[in-house]
């Protein structure tokens, strides 16, 4: 599905924490799918794994269709190496996030690995 809406690129691993909570908070759903790979493996939190870009667009448009607000939570620099990168984040609730990015062929950052993790307390 091509998506109208122009979206910045992530330059940096730690841009795609940033622009999930932006994303997410304005009900963005292809925006939360163009920061990751296509083929890209996100761990709901629920014990489910979504594989690949449609089911993390299922996944989100379910999530976002109560319209939460997610906080920015405390992020940690992301940990490098060449074109790998570990980034995570530290909600209110003092749950964790981890996840995988890679740098693209076109010098942006996008998710291969997500560990989601959310629950009532991660919203505004």
């Amino acid at each position: 599905m091509e998506n109208p809406i122009r979206h910045e690129p992530a330059l940096s691993p730690n841009d795609l924490e940033k622009f999930f909570v932006l994303r997410a908070n304005a009900g963005d759903v292809e925006g939360l799918v163009a920061l990751y790979e296509p083929n890209a493996v996100l761990a709901s939190g629920d014990g489910q794994i979504v594989i690949g870009t449609e089911a993390i667009r299922r996944f989100y448009a379910k999530l976002l269709a109560t319209r939460p607000q997610f906080a920015q939570g405390g992020q940690s620099p992301s940990l490098q190496n060449d074109d790998l990168a570990l980034t995570s984040s530290r909600s209110g609730n003092g749950s964790v996030t981890a996840e995988v990015a890679r740098r693209q062929s076109d010098g942006m950052w996008l998710w291969a690995v997500d560990q989601f993790i959310c629950n009532s307390q991660d919203f505004i």
